[in-house]
């Protein structure tokens, strides 16, 4: 079984969408499997973390903010691919460091995800976007 996601987002940060997902799960099957979560993006990116403490999405994205600045830094000045803006590549090498696919054992129709897990698009552009990730749900 296998449906698309359109996560809408405003400009840099984590979307959780778990709840969306889960909905999907229940729907699809009752019994075990494995989900595959996939963006079909080269600049955002997946992550499962914290879903607690809004503080550790904060943090997140201050980091990769730290780690790979907007190509107008003076830091970023061998960036070549500079066509889309100043925040484009510094989102492919954001995409590049953490991942686009994720897997996930389901039991039961449930996803197995830890009492604080929850399921995130890392939106690394600054505008607004309308990001798909696919679900697939296989036995």
């Amino acid at each position: 079984m296998q449906t698309i996601l359109t996560i809408a987002t405003k400009g840099p940060g984590l979307y959780e969408f778990t709840g969306e997902v889960e909905d999907f799960v229940q729907s699809a099957t009752r019994e075990d499997g494995l989900l595959t979560v996939f963006v079909r993006h080269t600049s955002c990116s997946l992550l499962i973390q914290e879903n607690a403490d809004p503080q550790v999405q904060q943090d997140l994205q201050e980091f990769f903010a730290r780690l790979v600045p907007d190509a107008n830094d003076p830091s970023m000045t061998y960036l070549q691919h500079r066509s889309e803006g100043p925040d484009d590549m510094p989102a492919h090498i954001k995409s590049a460091l953490t991942q686009i696919s994720i897997g996930i054992p389901v039991a039961d129709g449930r996803m197995l995800l830890g009492v604080w897990q929850g399921l995130f698009l890392f939106e690394h552009r600054d505008q607004p976007h309308a990001r798909k990730v696919v679900l697939h749900l296989g036995a």
